[in-house]
């Protein structure tokens, strides 16, 4: 049987890999790890098809380790049991190299599962190497997170990706034999959605769709091709980040029929259900915040209840709250504030504390002033009373604008009477 076209071109060395500079350019932190021979335990963080397993075989290739994987899919403690037994096995002839040890999808990897990694990677039996498309903060327990350092990979960018189908073209035994000539990569690049392996067997099924080795491909040619479901390019699970992209537009666009309809498709397609709930969670800060903070009460619930129940039962506390999260009133004033006021951190760097609002804890704080001339709000009428509060180089940058809904627009009340000199509310 044929290996697929992604397989094929699989890089064996660094200098190969295409993507990732920050990770493996001359000046990238894993470049630096495998010239020196010292490789911590990982955790790769980033969407499908951006080279997490390619980057893990690489490593082990480059720093001539043992190496052993698995997939969390179909792997239970018993298998890295064994696998960890072999590794200490063979501790005598690589002690300066201990194995290397790469777990596939580890988010799906149950507590218990993980929990039965840490003595291994204490003691440095084995070398962990995980990749996962979740945010490890959630997914991977933190007694192993701790002991390992997350990396993030990126999707492909557009250069990168037509530098894959130019070595495919040019490199592959089997495409290099055609007459392919690339006139137009947009269409490619797009239901590909930047995920390199996605792209190259999509590339393979359209070229090997013809019957002909002088081969043409435009951007008609082969949108027609996929859209006519001449090729069955989509394997399970490649449209999960499209039907979750979906689903939060729904909510956001207060569409709650198209939200459900989104919803029921993630569930038949057995999506991790508290991975749903906790895209609500965010959503409901994101897009709805403020106009009514029982968003983000329900959302929680929401996710703490799934995490209880599991399915089938779930599917109805899901649906309860994506419709409830898609007919409430929108605003994204918090996610603009925080965004707003990142920026302005990066422009101004550490600005001083003011003194009037700095902690004294101890007596000499208390000499020097700290805080001797603050104000405490609930000494005063209606729990206010004007002081500074911002650095002095950034005193009076209004930050924060609510949004304009009902719940809101008392907030602005609020805010108009107590500011009205320092803020333009």
């Amino acid at each position: 049987m044929t290996e697929p076209l992604a397989e094929r071109l699989r890089p064996k060395k660094l200098e190969d890999y295409i993507s990732q500079s920050h990770l493996v350019g001359k000046k990238g932190i894993l470049t630096k790890h495998i010239k020196r021979g010292l490789i911590p335990s990982i955790i790769f963080w980033g969407p499908p098809g951006t080279g997490k397993t390619t980057l893990a075989n690489i490593i082990a290739l480059e720093s001539q380790r043992p190496f052993y994987t698995l997939s969390a899919i179909n792997s239970g403690v018993k298998d890295i049991r064994d696998v960890i037994n072999k590794a200490k096995q063979s501790g005598g002839l690589f002690t300066a190299k201990n194995p290397i040890l790469f777990i596939d999808e580890i988010h799906r990897f149950s507590k218990s599962q993980q929990d039965s990694l840490l003595q291994a990677v204490e003691k440095g039996w084995i070398t962990l190497i995980g990749a996962t498309t979740e945010n490890p903060s959630f997914e991977v327990i933190s007694a192993l997170l701790s002991r390992c350092q997350v990396y993030t990979l990126n999707s492909f960018n557009k250069n990168d990706l037509e530098l894959l189908l130019k070595r495919a073209i040019s490199k592959d035994d089997q495409l290099s034999k055609k007459r392919i000539k690339l006139k137009e990569t947009t269409a490619l690049l797009r239901f590909s959605g930047g995920d390199a392996r996605k792209l190259l067997n999509i590339f393979e099924l359209i070229v090997n769709s013809f019957d002909k080795d002088e081969i043409i491909l435009t951007d008609a040619t082969v949108t027609s091709m996929i859209q006519n479901d001449n090729l069955n390019y989509d394997k399970s699970g490649d449209q999960h980040y499209d039907i979750i992209s979906a689903f939060i537009k729904s909510i956001r666009g207060s569409d709650p029929n198209a939200a459900v309809y989104w919803l029921a498709r993630m569930i038949q397609g057995g999506e991790d259900l508290k991975f749903i709930a906790r895209r609500m969670i965010i959503l409901a800060s994101e897009d709805i915040g403020n106009a009514n903070p029982t968003a983000l009460v329900l959302a929680n619930n929401t996710f703490q209840a799934v995490s209880i129940i599991g399915n089938p039962e779930s599917r109805i506390i899901l649906s309860q709250c994506a419709t409830y999260l898609a007919c409430s009133e929108k605003s994204n004033s918090a996610y603009k504030a925080i965004n707003k006021a990142q920026q302005k951190v990066e422009e101004t760097g550490n600005l001083s504390v003011p003194i009037e609002i700095r902690n004294a804890p101890t007596k000499l704080m208390k000499e020097l002033g700290y805080g001797e001339t603050y104000k405490y709000a609930h000494d005063y009428k209606n729990s206010f009373i004007k002081q500074e509060f911002m650095p002095e180089k950034i005193k009076g940058e209004k930050l924060y604008e609510p949004g304009k809904n009902m719940r809101e627009n008392s907030q602005r009340d609020y805010l108009k009477k107590n500011w009205k000199d320092k803020y333009d509310y």
